[in-house]
């Protein structure tokens, strides 16, 4: 069995995937197994994947596989975790790097520890311009309740900070069905799969350990594209709120889901000149929607204690669904 399992989806970053590719070399090991999947990228990444596996094969174990067509970035995850053979694994987007020697120290950390997870701090690489980015806690190095992190609902927490390959994952949360994404997302993937990390696993850790550089910017991400795709943030959140709804603590953790829920709804309203006319229209019209399926107890809380700017904003979006519902 590979000590660790490293799972790296690429779509159309020839322009990228020799920097992460590269990074692999220099955190291979003999007991490290790297599963690159390519989600039927269209410019020349798949040529530079079958080269890379080659190579890399010299320094750790090596799995390519292509998808016949694309499913998007939760889906190649899946692929990556369902070939998966490793003790531990990770994820790394093919757009990303590591620094020399990173997953060693992480299983290293994982091993001593002996959480079922670890979560580490990243630095966000935009052009030239680097910042560390740190996980919401301040407990480190030491294994902690995962659902004592989701709250306080009014402050960042561990919930918030989504990143699937900013940290390692025992196999026993994949065997236990905790580590799979929700198929087909396009967005927000990561938003249901890390509160379930947090309901149902039963120890984590925060390591001070900086290893991932997350690029920013990039012109073909998600985040710098307004079109129909981006919505499946509906669909992600409307999936925590159902789950989070059947928890036992589902008093103390509804009010949590529904408030991120909010905020994100509110970002991207504001966010108004990234969307195509004609999605942005829709996002409206789904928020609206999104408001209405909401526990009502729970989103009167929050757009009472909310700032009052984007207070404002889905309170305009809670009265719109309530007259489109006396008027049907």
């Amino acid at each position: 069995m590979p000590k660790l399992s490293v799972i790296v989806p690429f779509y159309n970053v020839q322009q990228y995937a020799p920097d992460t590719l590269r990074s692999l070399r220099l955190n291979a090991r003999q007991d490290f197994e790297f599963i690159l999947v390519d989600d039927h990228s269209k410019d020349g990444t798949p040529a530079i994947l079958e080269r890379a596996a080659e190579q890399l094969s010299d320094v750790a174990q090596v799995r390519y596989i292509r998808h016949e067509k694309n499913g998007g970035l939760a889906t190649a995850r899946n692929t990556g975790l369902d070939a998966a053979q490793g003790e531990y694994l990770t994820f790394l987007d093919g757009d990303d790097w590591l620094a020399p020697g990173y997953f060693a120290e992480l299983v290293g950390a994982i091993e001593t520890l002996g959480c079922d997870f670890v979560r580490t701090d990243h630095v966000q690489a935009t052009a030239r311009a680097r910042s560390v980015h740190r996980v919401p806690i301040g407990r480190r190095w030491e294994a902690i309740d995962p659902r004592a992190a989701i709250l306080p609902a009014d402050r960042s927490t561990s919930v918030d900070y989504a990143y699937a390959w900013a940290g390692a994952y025992h196999r026993r949360l994949l065997d236990k069905g905790l580590l799979h994404f929700t198929d087909g997302l396009r967005t927000a993937e990561d938003r249901p799969w890390i509160w379930k990390l947090h309901r149902e696993a039963e120890s984590f850790a925060v390591l001070s350990l900086l290893g991932v550089f997350y690029r920013r910017g990039v012109a073909s991400s998600l985040t710098q594209i307004g079109d129909v795709r981006q919505l499946d943030f509906i669909r992600a959140f409307d999936q925590v709120v159902e789950e989070t709804a059947q928890d036992p603590d589902a008093d103390k953790l509804l009010p949590k889901a529904v408030r991120t829920y909010c905020a994100i709804i509110a970002h991207h309203l504001s966010d108004e000149d990234k969307w195509e006319p004609s999605v942005h229209r829709q996002l409206r019209a789904m928020s609206a929607a999104a408001i209405k399926r909401m526990p009502q107890d729970a989103l009167g809380d929050v757009l009472e204690t909310m700032d009052i700017h984007r207070s404002a904003k889905l309170r305009r979006l809670r009265r719109r669904a309530t007259t489109a519902k006396a008027a049907a």
